[in-house]
């Protein structure tokens, strides 16, 4: 049982962080009496009622909920003008550029009760669905802008490692270092050692899907097998002279 008060932001927030689905941090930010809050609601993903409160009334204190493993934000406040209940929204990616975002449906907020196990819910089922598309489509869209991607890239085993050709695309070659490859001079490759396999093996699915997101598919090859040793010919049998009766 939690024994914090849901109807307050702080509680509130905690509750809501243990409650989504994966590793979630809840950071509340108090109110300070003249402190500016900008910074982050500048960067709040969403045109309708939360953008709309946030452009009629001034924010004195809010939560930020960071899941672990991906860097989503949500952004949490209470239902400015309404008597009860919090609004929850997206915070867009910081390392995305401006020009990513064209053409790319915000994700949009919920008003949500108080009670942080329905706000969940509703979170789970609407909100972080459309974020991840949003995101997804940003990302494309940032691909593009960079440099143009491969249609896919070709990882091949070599002994238990998975190689692949250093890639033109800087972006591209930055997303398979942060997936654990590392450049070998010797090969002119780079490499995913598979000292882990189970570590390999999570690197692989992480890429494969940041990969799919920006419309890169992924090729696995083993090497070509050696050419088998020349076979002796057979030697046909000699026909017998006992005569058949």
């Amino acid at each position: 049982m939690h024994d914090t008060d849901p109807s307050d932001l702080e509680s509130f927030a905690t509750v809501l962080a243990g409650e989504l689905p994966g590793r979630w941090t809840s950071q509340y930010h108090p109110d300070h009496g003249d402190t500016d809050y900008g910074h982050l609601t500048t960067t709040v993903w969403d045109t309708d009622q939360t953008a709309h409160a946030l452009a009629t009334h001034e924010v004195s204190h809010c939560a930020v909920l960071t899941r672990v493993d991906d860097g989503t934000r949500l952004f949490v406040i209470d239902h400015l003008g309404q008597a009860e209940g919090f609004l929850v929204a997206a915070l867009a990616p910081a390392e995305l550029p401006d020009a990513a975002y064209a053409g790319v449906r915000e994700p949009d907020g919920l008003a949500v009760p108080a009670d942080p196990f329905h706000a969940a819910e509703a979170t789970i089922l609407h909100l972080l669905p459309r974020y991840a598309d949003a995101v997804a489509h940003a990302r494309r869209n940032a691909a593009a802008l960079a440099s143009a991607l491969p249609d896919q890239i070709d990882l091949t085993w070599a002994d238990d490692a998975l190689t692949t050709p250093l890639p033109q695309s800087a972006p591209l070659a930055r997303l398979l270092a942060e997936h654990g490859f590392v450049y070998d001079k010797d090969t002119d490759r780079l490499v995913l050692a598979g000292d882990d396999t189970a570590v390999q093996a999570q690197s692989v699915r992480a890429l494969g899907v940041r990969l799919a997101e920006l419309g890169v598919g992924v090729g696995m090859r083993h090497p070509a097998r050696p050419a088998l040793a020349t076979a002796r010919p057979v030697t046909a049998p000699t026909p017998s002279t006992a005569r058949a009766r």
